[in-house]
């Protein structure tokens, strides 16, 4: 098996190779003072936000959000994988690909994730050929609407009626059970030391990832029995929480993606994209997380979320909608569309047609509606009480929007409505945290002054405070994703900052120890470089989540990265040394006084 590219080599790589070189032959640049402006070739649009810094070495779109080096650009406007990307690059250089040879460690798990790969693949083909063997299956099929082409498009399949069809046909490829066990194609009964395939008897909706790679499957049933739809388990190469349904298959049949569509079921995506509705994503039997929407808003820049009329689907816009407020970056749009109760997009779009249902999908309810209809729909807007639980409902959330012109129209918004001013406002968010009542003591005040000394007291309404009578530890990780977007739009800062210890367990923290890491080793990385070398080093996805954090610094001027940069530093070692002073604290409560000795009584 091959090893893992050098980072040296794809550093050396990204030296030799000019961008412009690169994306002046696919785009139409043109230069614009220090930049290249062209129209953006990931979204429609008529005015040029698409920049290019050939000094820097990196692209960004002010509409769509991407972002990327030489290597990021081949591999979302080809298509390609990484590796492919890298080899076409080394190729246009003259330069030949090395390989590091792994460790037995890495190797094994590097060939542990190919197999499930190739395994899930296989399975999808066994599913695939069965459902062409079973007429009553294929019935269903073209009952429910949808044509040979549209199944085959999508691969759909049979899972038959047996305990053990997977599991033999698997086997007698060379498998083993216990790598269908680790699938999730498979289920192991301990008790009776039983094995047995988990989708029986289902229509099977295979699960690619972004690079088209089988990753899992959704099963569903062909009559009333339950689970009405069920779903592969969280497995080494599948988490439901982060892949959306049906989002490579809009990537291979369009350059461009204007807006998605987010429903629920798989049978949604596929039904539509039998009506020319061709840019629906399910998510995968879970609620939208602020993963799936940082993944679609990676693609486009304006999501439609559909869901029932009902109870449930209410339920799961408010989760979504909290989501989404995090990922609200000036130049995004998202928007809800509510159905009937009963009807579902699938049904729906058979009964009235793709014209209508295109007409309710442009006219969907944008999110700064939603988000006051949602905070105010127990409440009667012409009692000031009830303004002023709005206000309060709504502090934490609106706290969440990363800062720019969209925050400020909340922030306009919201004044319009309840008729407070903007410092009546910002009372109210150092106030109320939650609907939860809170009582403001000494800890909070003194967080709230080292909040202050560490951003400027100007920026802690806008970034912390609602946190402040809540919880200090998300005050923390906020600013540990903060620290992480100084360093990724300024690597050199690394040499500026005095050591970071101890932080609190978290993905957040990891990454930025990771970061530091790496940066400690190579100040002289640049942000261009910096992706490459993390694309290596882990996957595009994570690349991708890291660079995300320089979007929460966005508003800062280069000149201010630094001081950013030491308060943040300042702000996270005090919050760490509050946290332990109250676990010590907690510790010392639960003994009796009579318990305590006299060096804990004084302490």
């Amino acid at each position: 098996m091959k090893g893992r590219i050098p980072r040296s080599f794809i550093e050396d790589l990204l030296d030799r190779v000019d961008i412009i070189d690169v994306i002046s032959p696919r785009v139409a640049l043109k230069k614009s003072g220090a930049n290249y402006m062209a129209c953006c070739p990931f979204h429609n649009e008529k005015t040029p936000s698409f920049s290019v810094n050939q000094n820097k070495q990196f692209y960004h779109c002010f509409g769509c959000g991407v972002s990327g080096d030489a290597i990021r650009f081949l591999t979302e406007y080809e298509r390609l994988d990484f590796v492919d990307a890298v080899e076409q690059l080394a190729n246009q250089a003259g330069l030949e690909v090395p390989r590091e040879t792994l460790s037995p460690i890495e190797a094994k798990r590097e060939e542990r994730k190919r197999t499930l790969y190739d395994l899930m693949q296989d399975a999808a083909r066994l599913y695939y050929k069965a459902l062409r063997k079973e007429s009553r299956v294929q019935n269903y099929v073209v009952k429910r609407g949808l044509t040979p082409a549209t199944a085959r498009s999508y691969g759909l399949g049979y899972a038959p009626a047996q305990w053990d069809f997977i599991l033999n046909e698997l086997d007698s490829m060379g498998y083993e059970q216990t790598q269908m066990i680790e699938a999730g194609l498979i289920i192991e009964n301990e008790e009776s030391n039983r094995r047995y395939d988990r989708f029986r008897n289902r229509l099977m909706f295979p699960i690619r990832d972004s690079r088209g790679r089988f990753i899992g499957f959704g099963g569903r049933v062909l009559d009333d029995s339950k689970p009405k739809y069920l779903n592969s388990p969280e497995t080494p190469i599948f988490h439901k929480g982060k892949e959306l349904y049906g989002l490579h298959e809009i990537k291979q049949s369009k350059n461009s993606i204007d807006r998605l569509l987010v429903v629920e079921g798989y049978m949604d995506v596929v039904a539509l994209r039998q009506f020319e509705v061709d840019f629906a994503v399910a998510t995968l039997g879970t609620a939208a997380t602020i993963d799936h929407i940082r993944l679609a808003f990676k693609h486009t820049s304006e999501l439609v979320f559909c869901f029932d009329g009902d109870e449930a689907g209410r339920r799961a816009a408010k989760r979504a909608l909290a989501n989404a407020l995090e990922a609200m970056e000036d130049g995004r749009s998202v928007k809800f569309l509510f159905l009937a109760e009963g009807e579902d997009p699938d049904s729906l779009v058979q009964k009235i047609g793709s014209e209508a249902f295109l007409r309710m999908v442009k006219h969907a309810v944008p999110l700064e509606e939603q988000l006051f209809a949602s905070a105010s729909e127990d409440l009667d807007l012409n009692s000031l009480d009830a303004r002023a639980t709005m206000a309060k409902r709504l502090a934490p959330l609106i706290a969440t929007i990363p800062d720019g012109i969209f925050k400020e129209l909340i922030h306009e918004k919201l004044a319009e409505v309840t008729g407070l001013n903007r410092q009546t406002i910002d009372r109210v968010y150092r106030e109320s945290p939650s609907d939860e009542p809170a009582q403001a003591t000494d800890h909070d005040d003194e967080l709230a002054s080292y909040i202050a000394d560490a951003y400027g007291a100007q920026n802690v309404d806008q970034e912390f405070t609602h946190t402040r009578l809540s919880d200090n530890q998300l005050a923390t990780l906020r600013a540990i994703e903060k620290l992480t977007g100084c360093l990724i739009r300024q690597p050199s800062l690394i040499g500026e900052l005095p050591p970071l210890t101890n932080l609190p367990e978290s993905n957040h923290s990891k990454t930025l120890t990771n970061l530091i890491e790496l940066l400690s080793q190579k100040p002289e990385l640049s942000s261009a470089k910096l992706y490459g070398l993390w694309l290596a080093k882990f996957d595009r996805e994570a690349a991708d989540q890291l660079f995300n954090h320089e979007s929460l610094v966005a508003a800062i001027p280069d000149s201010g990265l630094q001081s950013e940069a030491l308060g943040l530093v300042k702000f996270i070692v005090r919050s760490i040394d509050r946290s332990k002073k109250k676990q010590r604290i907690n510790e010392l409560k639960q003994k009796s006084l009579s318990e305590l000795s006299s060096e804990e009584r004084n302490e």
